[in-house]
């Protein structure tokens, strides 16, 4: 038996969602530290930190990970946010990723895999030094 979802909740999520997206960490905190999960996903699967981190959105991506959201989280297509970050060239993202826990290794196509797609040696390296 499936209730439908209630019309504020879905409007307060779709928010958060833009606020991850357009990279306002301090609402976006402010959010997550009045109870939103850190870890929200949408109907794809995308994650706070994957949003934000696909946008290079970094403070918001700090702000996230910093309130526990999961670095490694797989939306239904497979990719992590830090194969996401590697894609835009948001290679202080992909850092701060790194940082917290995240495993360029995770995910199809990973990090690593990306970063050999499109030739980013450097970031090759840096996950090597892992």
């Amino acid at each position: 038996m499936s209730e439908t979802p209630d019309p504020e909740v879905i409007e307060l999520a779709s928010k958060v969602f833009d606020l991850a997206r357009q990279g306002d960490a301090e609402a976006l905190a402010a959010y997550v530290d009045a109870g939103v999960p850190a870890n929200l996903t949408n109907d794809k699967g995308d994650s706070l930190v994957m949003l934000a981190a696909y946008h290079g959105q970094e403070e918001a991506v700090a702000a996230l990970l910093e309130r526990g959201a999961d670095p490694d989280r797989i939306n239904d297509r497979g990719q992590t946010p830090i194969a996401g970050a590697v894609f835009k060239g948001e290679d202080g993202i992909v850092r701060a990723l790194l940082a917290a826990g995240a495993d360029p290794e995770a995910g199809t196509p990973s990090a690593v895999d990306t970063a050999r797609m499109f030739g980013k040696a450097h970031l090759l390296e840096l996950f090597g030094s892992r």
